[in-house]
C-alpha cells in the first residue's frame, strides 16, 4: 500500500490552518520546496493533500465527478448562494447546466461586449482631465455596473445602489472555507440576513421577467427561458441563486485580475509600450471594441493571460476525496480534502521559464509556454467544469486596459503594490495612480445600448456622485 502524502509540521489541533488564511503561497511554496509537488497540510483536524503540477492538475480534474467530489468541498459557498452549479449534487449540477451555459453562447457575447465597452466609457468620462485614484476601488464600481447590467438588465444596474451592493459586501464577508458554515457566528448571521434580503429584491424582479412577452437580453432572461436538462422550468428560487452566485464570480474575481493587469503593465514598461503601439494602431479613439476586435488584441490578450498566470483569481481549487485514490507514489485516503493551487503551480520552473518574472510574451508564437500542456495554466479550472464565464472575464479585463490606456497617461505612485489573501478572490492591496487625459481626447458619449424608452437614463454613478 502506497503512503498518504508526507505532512508539513503544524501547530496543535490547528495544523496549518492560520498559515494557510493569511498566506497561502507561502505555505504551499514551503511544502513544494522541502516535500515535493504532492504534500499533505492540516486545515484544522482536516487533512488536505495538495497537488501541484500539470500531470497532477489532470488526474484532478479527470477524477471531478468520479473519485473526486466538488459539492462537498464548497459547503462554505453553497451556505452562500444555494445549491447551484458545481455546489450542488452531480446529478442536480448536471440538470442545471443548460440553463448555466445558455447566457455564455457566442451570439449573446456580442450584446455583452458592447455593455462592457458601455459601461467602461462612462467610468473614464467620469474621471475629469487628471486626478488620482485607488485603481481597484475605482474598477469595483465599473466592474459591478458590467455585471449588473449584463446579468439583470440596464434598468436594474441604474437602481442597484448602496444597499444591494453593501448586502452583497455582506454576504461575501460570510465565505469561510475552514469552519463549518452554520456555526452560529455574527459573521454567518449577517451573511444569512443579507441573503435574506437580496432574495426579497431580486424575486420581484424575476416575477416581472416572466410576465413580459418580449423579454430582454440578459443573462436574467436566459434564465427564465431555458429548461432544465429534464424538461422543467427553472424555479424562481434557482434564479436567485445563479443570479448571486453569477454576481460574486463576475465581479469579485475580475477586478482583482483587471486592476494587476494594468499595474503589473505600468511597473514594466517595455510590455506597456507594446500594449501602446497595438491600442494606436487597431483601437481608434471613439470606435467601438467590438467582439470581433478582441481577439487581435494580442499584446493585451497576452498581458491578461500572464496576468492570471501571476495573479489567478482562483488560487485553489478543491475537491472532496470520495473514494480513495493514488496520485504518483502516493495514495489520498477517502474523507481527505484535495486541492491544487493555481497561486503556486503557476510559478514551477519545469513549467514556464523564469516564472517569477513578468513576461506577457512568454505566451507569443513560437514560445507559447501555456500550450505545452492543457493544465499549466487553470486560474480558470480545468475539464468538463472548465469556468464557463473565462471569456466573459478575458474580454472585459481586454477592454477595460484597452480604453483606459488609450485614453489616460497613467503613473502608479504605490512604490510596491502587495497583493491581499483573503478567503475570496486575491486583490492588490492600495494601488494609487495618478491619471491624465491625452491631449486632444475629450469626454466622448459611450456606443448606444440605449432604447428609446430608456433614453432618459442617468448616466454613471461617479457623476451623480460627483
Amino acid at each position: 500500500m502506497k503512503p498518504t502524502p508526507p505532512a508539513l509540521p503544524g501547530l496543535p489541533l490547528l495544523g496549518n490552518a492560520l498559515d494557510f488564511q493569511r498566506d497561502r503561497q507561502t505555505l504551499f511554496k514551503k511544502g513544494y520546496e522541502s516535500l515535493g509537488p504532492i504534500f499533505t497540510v492540516h486545515l484544522g483536524p482536516k487533512p488536505a493533500a495538495v497537488l501541484l503540477g500539470p500531470d497532477y492538475h489532470q488526474v484532478f480534474f479527470e477524477q471531478t465527478d468520479k473519485r473526486l467530489n466538488m459539492d462537498k468541498a464548497y459547503g462554505f459557498l453553497r451556505a452562500m448562494f444555494g445549491a447551484v452549479a458545481f455546489t450542488a449534487s452531480p446529478e442536480v449540477y448536471y440538470d442545471q447546466r443548460p440553463v448555466l451555459h445558455a447566457p455564455f453562447k457566442r451570439e449573446k457575447m456580442a450584446r455583452y461586449v458592447q455593455i462592457m465597452h458601455e459601461e467602461v466609457q462612462r467610468w473614464l468620462d467620469s474621471l475629469g482631465d487628471s486626478g488620482e485614484m485607488d485603481l481597484t476601488a475605482e474598477l469595483t464600481t465599473v466592474v459591478q455596473n458590467v455585471a449588473a447590467h449584463t446579468l439583470m438588465g440596464r434598468a436594474f444596474r441604474e437602481q442597484a445602489g448602496s444597499e444591494f451592493w453593501a448586502l452583497y459586501a455582506t454576504l461575501s464577508k460570510g465565505m469561510d472555507p475552514l469552519l463549518p458554515p452554520n456555526l452560529p457566528l455574527p459573521k454567518f448571521r449577517r451573511r444569512d440576513q443579507a441573503a435574506r434580503r437580496l432574495r426579497e429584491i431580486l424575486t420581484p424582479i424575476i416575477l416581472a421577467r416572466r410576465d413580459q412577452a418580449d423579454g430582454q437580453d440578459d443573462f436574467l432572461q436566459e434564465f427564465v427561458n431555458t429548461r432544465l436538462k429534464s424538461g422543467g422550468e427553472v424555479s424562481d428560487e434557482l434564479i436567485v441563486q445563479l443570479l448571486l452566485a453569477l454576481m460574486f464570480a463576475g465581479h469579485e474575481t475580475t477586478v482583482g485580475q483587471a486592476a494587476w493587469t494594468v499595474i503589473q503593465l505600468l511597473q514594466h514598461p517595455d510590455d506597456l509600450a507594446r500594449v501602446q503601439q497595438e491600442i494606436a494602431e487597431k483601437v481608434p479613439y471613439g470606435a467601438p471594441i467590438n467582439l470581433s476586435l478582441i481577439p487581435s488584441l494580442e499584446q493585451i490578450g497576452w498581458a491578461v493571460l500572464e496576468t492570471t498566470r501571476m495573479h489567478p483569481s482562483a488560487d485553489i481549487l478543491m475537491r472532496y476525496t470520495a473514494e480513495e485514490i493514488e496520485v504518483g507514489d502516493y495514495r489520498i485516503p477517502a474523507g481527505w480534502m484535495t486541492l491544487i493551487a493555481p497561486g503556486m503551480a503557476h510559478f514551477l520552473p519545469d513549467v514556464f521559464a523564469e516564472p517569477d518574472r513578468y513576461d506577457p510574451q512568454r505566451f507569443a508564437p513560437g514560445r507559447e509556454e501555456d500550450r505545452q500542456h492543457r493544465f499549466a495554466i487553470i486560474g480558470f479550472g480545468g475539464g468538463v467544469h472548465k469556468c464557463a464565464g473565462m471569456n466573459f472575464a478575458n474580454n472585459e479585463m481586454t477592454i477595460i486596459a484597452a480604453l483606459l490606456l488609450q485614453q489616460f497617461d497613467l503613473e502608479l505612485l504605490t512604490p510596491e503594490v502587495r497583493p491581499l489573501y483573503g478567503l475570496g478572490a486575491t486583490r492588490p492591496g492600495p494601488s494609487r495612480i495618478r491619471y491624465q487625459r491625452k491631449a486632444g481626447l475629450a469626454p466622448i458619449v459611450p456606443p448606444d445600448t440605449h432604447t428609446a424608452s430608456d433614453a432618459s437614463t442617468p448616466a454613471c454613478p461617479h457623476h451623480t456622485a460627483n
